[in-house]
């Protein structure tokens, strides 16, 4: 109980911080956190890595390139293969896919369906990656 009690009396300040910085996009991060499976915590750390202004992105699309949650492309001799995913932000990435997790534990949720068909084929980490696009799709529009 000691050791939960430092942590707590540690993670404190860190908490104060980060909603104090977050309070001028209050309404962007309260908005984000509507979408299934991103928290407070979650929708502060997209609005830290993206910002809030998202005219440089022409669409959806550029804005999931650009975080690296694109699927991959890879085409030989007319099958299409897996490929892999582009590097993109590490910190978003860990957000988006842990966002994916959350999302998946939904119910009655397009994110949450589309995990369960994905992951009975690929597996849950892979599934994971993929929900993580369209939570991205979301966050732009």
């Amino acid at each position: 109980m000691d050791h939960l009690d430092f942590l707590d009396a540690r993670i404190a300040p860190v908490s104060a911080e980060i909603a104090t910085r977050t309070q001028p996009v209050a309404e962007t991060v309260a908005r984000l956190d509507t979408i299934p499976g991103v928290g407070r915590s979650v929708a502060a750390a997209l609005v830290a890595e993206i910002g809030v202004d998202l005219t440089r992105f022409p669409t959806a699309k550029h804005l999931a390139s650009w975080a690296g949650r694109c699927p991959g492309n890879h085409e030989s001799a007319g099958k299409r293969r897996g490929g892999t995913t582009r590097k993109g932000s590490p910190w978003l990435r860990t957000c988006l896919v842990q966002a994916a997790h959350a999302a998946a534990r939904t119910k009655g949720t397009y994110l949450a369906a589309q995990y369960r068909r994905l992951a009975a084929r690929r597996g849950r980490a892979k599934a994971a990656v993929a929900v993580a696009h369209p939570i991205v799709i979301i966050v732009y529009h």
